[in-house]
């Protein structure tokens, strides 16, 4: 079997790869491999490419047509999961959209469509308020830990928004400062809803093999659980797959998320999550909380 994340190098999915690193799978009697996000992975996962990925279901499920054929088989954490960083020197308070307000934000595709619904639901105008997205310099690796970071030490951008990893590496640099921690409640209330990390697999994967997909599920909840009580076993799971200096951090970052780690998805997630997608242009039509949920396994979200 083979999974893969949106971001390799974050906390947002790491509970995906812990789940391998640390042999959670293995111990539910699956092999797993974790393997770098191919340039398409929700087109991956719908041809059998890769079994398992780990991020948004906006993103994971977009080569799905109305999400049909993609299940969610669990939450690898709670709530909407970004950071916006802006640079040290600008003056403001934690919290303030308004300090956007004529500055330069870079940010990757996917999450740049949250990040601008945002502002938008915070009552910023991009054009009134001389608010401008711009594209973080390009990068040849697949660490893309530094995105944002960069494009403030280049002079691309005044902010960026991004994992809290990367939100924490400008901060370390002293470049950076969070502005936004939309998980723990700065900015629109509504955008905490707006999605979660989940772990997404396909309709196929659960009817012909179940018990792999209860595995699954077994292991992420084993790893959730094993976080929250060492969250040092971050470190081990980060060593092979992070560059030192973003492994330094892991245990710090996984120590803050540690409360939001929960494998329950609710028909209140889903309605939020879908309307949003919805209104990104990233979902067309209704989807029902039975067909996208893998429910029958929802006894073992929890232990």
């Amino acid at each position: 079997m083979r999974l893969t994340v949106a971001d390799a190098i974050s906390p947002s999915y790491f509970v995906a790869i812990a789940a391998i690193q640390l042999g959670f799978f293995r111990r539910e009697g699956i092999d797993v491999e974790f393997v770098f996000s191919p340039p398409n992975p929700s087109q991956a996962l719908k041809d059998g490419t890769i079994d398992f990925f780990g991020g948004s279901p906006f993103t994971g499920l977009r080569a799905f047509p109305g999400w049909r054929g993609g299940v969610l088989l669990c939450a690898l954490s709670q709530y909407t999961y970004w950071f916006l960083a802006i640079r040290a020197d600008i003056p403001c308070e934690r919290g303030d959209v308004n300090a956007v307000k004529g500055l330069r934000l870079s940010a990757s595709a996917d999450p740049g469509l949250t990040m601008k619904r945002l502002l938008e639901e915070a009552g910023i105008d991009l054009r009134r308020d001389n608010v401008r997205i711009v594209p973080s310099p390009q990068r040849t690796s697949p660490n893309w830990a530094w995105d944002g970071v960069d494009a403030i030490e280049q002079g691309v951008s005044d902010g960026y928004w991004g994992n809290g990893l990367r939100a924490d590496l400008g901060v370390k640099r002293g470049i950076a400062k969070i502005l936004l921690d939309v998980r723990r409640g700065d900015g629109p209330p509504a955008a905490r809803h707006w999605t979660f990390p989940a772990l997404a697999t396909t309709e196929r994967l659960v009817r012909e093999q179940p018990a792999i997909a209860a595995a699954a599920v077994r292991a992420i909840v084993n790893t959730q659980h094993a976080l929250r009580a060492d969250p040092q076993l971050a470190v081990k799971a980060a060593e092979r797959l992070f560059p030192a200096e973003e492994a330094s951090l892991i245990a710090y970052e996984v120590a803050r998320d540690t409360p939001f780690y929960d494998a329950t998805i609710t028909e209140e997630m889903v309605a939020h999550i879908s309307r949003f997608a919805r209104d990104i242009g990233a979902l067309e039509g209704e989807v029902r909380y039975g067909e996208l949920v893998a429910t029958q396994l929802a006894s073992l979200w929890s232990r």
